[in-house]
């Protein structure tokens, strides 16, 4: 396939500019978060390397981030293992700010977390997208997830893309397997 951004085809080999315009919120971020770094640490080496921000405003800036995800200023000097897994993912969100792109890549951003602060880091997501007006790639297998917080739904299976809709998806999926997928949300009981 072929990846375009502002009707412009990537290429393989992409500039600094391009680099930056597109980042990744991990599945994991305790795999991507380097247990040696502290939060300030991590979020001032991208900082540094793209030269965002003067030297002398790095810390700074890094505490903007955490205040644009709602952590607090405090963490900049917590480790990885410090945190909860929503303040972890917190932190990879910041991190995926750090250098003002312009796409966010969420590869199932909430699958390791509980339910409450699954829904936090919807609100959150959902949020920022509209704020710093991001595009969001979001990637799932949670379809409620999906419903909340997308405008448009690819549905791939082995690799290749099934259906292509808007919101007109959770109503009237047009291809089987992607009503198969559907129908196999649990739903709860309706109470009489």
């Amino acid at each position: 396939g072929e990846i375009l951004l502002d009707g412009a085809l990537l290429p393989a080999r992409r500039t600094r500019e391009q680099l930056r315009a597109i980042q990744l919120i991990p599945q994991d971020p305790g795999s991507s978060l380097d247990p040696r770094m502290t939060v300030s640490a991590t979020l001032g080496e991208l900082l540094r390397a793209h030269r965002i921000v003067p030297r002398a405003g790095v810390r700074a800036r890094a505490a903007e981030l955490l205040a644009q995800v709602r952590l607090d200023s405090a963490l900049l000097d917590a480790f990885p293992h410090e945190l909860s897994g929503g303040q972890r993912q917190r932190v990879a969100i910041a991190r995926a700010l750090a250098l003002d792109p312009r796409v966010l890549v969420a590869d199932e951003p909430t699958s390791a977390l509980d339910v409450a602060v699954q829904v936090e880091v919807l609100a959150l997501l959902d949020r920022l997208r509209r704020e710093l007006g991001l595009a969001l790639l979001f990637i799932s297998h949670d379809l409620a997830a999906v419903h909340r917080l997308c405008d448009r739904v690819a549905v791939l299976r082995d690799g290749r893309l099934v259906e292509l809709g808007g919101a007109d998806f959770f109503r009237a999926p047009r291809e089987p397997y992607s009503r198969e997928l559907l129908a196999a949300v649990p739903r709860l009981p309706e109470h009489r």
